[in-house]
């Protein structure tokens, strides 16, 4: 009797699943996942090579540290920069659909396109201007204070103006967060992309070259490494409010249209 109504019990507690039809909220949560695990794994790398990675290098001898790079770096930027091109782009494709969705709603469907490319334009002329204080300099422009305040003034001054362009009576809470959060995820792809992997790609030759038939490094290999090391480390600091705005999106409604 007893064995019976446990039995019927355990049978009570059988999952009922009741999966969403429709081919664009199976599309959203497909891009949800992808964006997900590509993100952890090139923000993952990306806190390896900072606060690992980074530290790691310069306590070992030279004649180590040539042996090692090549083989460590090379299999971590195929890594890197491959997982931050899949997340940028699974990341836009969802953007586009709360875009799209917003505009429909403001039955308007041209917003799309103009916040759209406002976004873009926004970003793009923020790195632009970010890029001289990320960059090797002598002097003054050599202070990590003063290139952090500038980064810091370009890309608030870049967050304000997305919001003041996509804001409006239709433009949801997703819509503003992902606006600035997509911005950040946007500068640290074109790091990843245009500064850390072409200064990497010849460090790792030109390391791999020396520990193998004695060749020299260049001297210009100094100013490539710091290069890529002040993206990389550029990168490190955008990721927190880009992780906060991203998670914010969804849990956290504290941006609405104006």
């Amino acid at each position: 009797m007893v064995l019976a109504s446990l039995v019927l019990g355990i049978g009570a507690l059988e999952p009922h699943f009741s999966f969403p039809q429709g081919a664009a909220t199976n599309e959203e949560i497909l891009l949800r996942w992808v964006h997900i695990v590509a993100g952890t794994i090139w923000i993952g790398l990306l806190y390896f090579l900072n606060l690992v990675n980074a530290p790691a290098m310069k306590q070992l001898d030279a004649p180590v540290r040539m042996k090692i790079y090549p083989a460590l770096m090379s299999r971590a930027m195929a890594w890197f920069r491959w997982s931050a091109l899949l997340t940028a782009l699974s990341g836009g494709r969802y953007f586009w659909l709360i875009l799209a969705a917003d505009a429909r709603n403001a039955g308007d469907p041209a917003l799309l396109w103009r916040w759209m490319g406002g976004w873009l334009a926004v970003w793009i002329i923020a790195f632009a201007l970010i890029y001289p204080f990320q960059s090797p300099h002598a002097g003054a422009l050599d202070n990590p204070w003063l290139r952090s305040l500038a980064i810091g003034v370009i890309v608030i001054a870049a967050s304000w103006a997305t919001l003041a362009m996509n804001s409006g009576p239709w433009s949801s809470n997703s819509h503003l967060a992902i606006s600035v959060g997509g911005g950040f995820g946007f500068l640290m792809l074109l790091n990843a992309w245009g500064v850390v992997w072409r200064a990497q790609k010849r460090l790792i030759a030109w390391f791999q070259a020396s520990a193998e038939r004695g060749t020299p490094v260049p001297p210009e290999a100094a100013r490539l490494a710091r290069a890529a090391f002040l993206a990389s480390r550029a990168g490190f600091w955008l990721s927190f409010p880009m992780l906060f705005f991203m998670a914010a999106a969804e849990h956290y409604p504290f941006l609405s249209g104006m």
